[in-house]
């Protein structure tokens, strides 16, 4: 997979000998961002390695977190003198080998911090930290991407990285999930009257409700993000993102999309801007994924500043 990435996309390379994929064209100077994390999400995390985005992802086996001797190799190649920052899921094995990786770094001499993505909102618990990473951690790349190119110090894109992952909540739903290769039964089972809600990334949901129209399924899922604590921390101006989970086409993405902003705006919120599409997938999981952004005048910018990868390209002044 890594190999036909970078023969596919010649603004990447892969680092020799390791499975890190690496900006081609590293900004000197600035802060470099570090991703990482299972495969089988495509095209996260490596579709987002590019200007304005990401400088570099660590690629684990499919559902797994990559070794912290990995990690190392990455922050090795993307620190350009300003330091590093390193973006993760709050997964246990993500936490503990980026951490790691993060001390080895630094007492090799190199200014590292890390910054863990908590946008799922499904559980209900006011306490971030428990909450698992899913698609809102775009939303996190793009602003601390945005920041790093900006020439913003290494405090200062972790600001804007944590001030982000407050601001998003994401929930997902889903009605059939996906299989691990080299397996032979799904990672869970969801009856075909039923669907789940509350799906992280190839895990299974919180809750079964019966199968429903999809209007009624994005409102229940809007209310949820909407009212999570902090209560009204979204504020009245959002960025939305729709996220097929794999099996979803974008046909079904758009009806989605269609009611997500109908009832944000009978809500008297602004849609500033919308993303839809396979952002964030697990494998052929069937489903969809709603992350909402509270936007203040500086998120704002962040989001609407260019950035250009393999699977995200957005121009100045779009």
């Amino acid at each position: 997979m890594l190999a036909g990435f970078v023969r596919t996309h010649r603004h990447v390379r892969r680092l020799e000998g390791s499975r890190v994929i690496l900006a081609g064209d590293l900004a000197r100077g600035k802060v470099g961002l570090v991703a990482g994390g299972g495969s089988g999400h495509e095209p996260a995390l490596i579709g987002y390695v590019g200007a304005g985005l990401l400088g570099a992802v660590v690629a684990g086996e499919v559902f797994a977190s990559p070794p912290a001797g990995e990690v190392v190799k990455a922050i090795d190649a993307v620190d350009t003198g300003a330091g590093v920052l390193l973006l993760i899921g709050n997964y246990a094995g993500d936490v503990i080998n980026f951490e790691m990786a993060m001390e080895s770094a630094r007492a090799a001499g190199h200014r590292v911090e890390l910054q863990v993505v908590t946008d799922d909102v499904a559980a209900g618990t006011a306490d971030i930290r428990s909450r698992r990473g899913l698609a809102g951690s775009f939303f996190v790349w793009k602003a601390a991407g945005a920041s790093a190119a900006s020439g913003a110090a290494l405090d200062e894109v972790r600001r804007v990285a944590q001030k982000a992952n407050e601001s998003t909540r994401t929930m997902g739903v889903a009605s059939h999930p996906g299989t691990v290769p080299g397996t032979d039964r799904p990672l869970f089972a969801i009856p075909d009257d039923q669907i789940e809600i509350g799906v992280g990334h190839g895990e299974p949901g919180l809750r079964r409700i019966s199968v429903r129209p999809v209007d009624a399924i994005v409102d229940e899922l809007v209310e949820h993000l909407v009212s999570a604590e902090p209560s009204g921390g979204l504020g009245s101006e959002v960025a939305t993102l729709v996220n097929g989970l794999g099996a979803t086409p974008l046909i079904e993405l758009y009806v989605v999309q269609r009611r997500l902003v109908e009832n944000l705006e009978g809500r008297g919120t602004i849609v500033h801007r919308s993303f839809v599409g396979n952002y964030y997938t697990a494998l052929e999981m069937a489903g969809f994924s709603v992350a909402l952004l509270g936007l203040d005048g500086e998120l704002r910018a962040l989001i609407d500043a260019p950035a250009s990868s393999a699977h995200f390209s957005q121009p100045a002044s779009s």
